[in-house]
């Protein structure tokens, strides 16, 4: 489902460490409507919920929202060490596009049906 690089496993582990996470605690990753390009990632440290997809690699935990499996599927997490931007992405390969920042995407067969505009309604 999702595979993680040896640097977001590096980083999930002290981030949970950090805030004395219980077992089984870890990154939840989902998908919502929003963003500069029509979905957007979500991510927070938590518990599984039901009908999650937990992944584990390496002692690293990652929950997936059911709702968003189809968007995630295939997906590489990855921690980027950067001046400006350090930080968790995702590279996805059921994106058409991703926005410049690289926190949101057009998911592939939903080109062009975003608007912004129904976000703030």
């Amino acid at each position: 489902m999702i595979t993680l690089t040896q640097s977001a496993i590096k980083e999930l582990k002290n981030l949970l460490s950090k805030k004395n996470a219980a077992p089984g605690t870890g990154l939840r990753l989902s998908v919502q409507r929003g963003g500069c390009a029509g979905m957007q990632y979500v991510m927070e440290v938590d518990a599984a919920h039901d009908g999650d997809e937990t992944v584990e690699q390496d002692g690293a935990v990652v929950h997936v929202s059911p709702d968003s499996f189809e968007y995630l599927k295939g997906c590489h997490l990855i921690y980027e060490y950067s001046l400006s931007d350090s930080g968790f992405k995702v590279q996805n390969p059921n994106a058409s596009r991703s926005c410049g920042c690289g926190t949101s995407f057009e998911a592939k067969g939903e080109e062009g049906t975003y608007d912004p505009a129904n976000d703030c309604k």
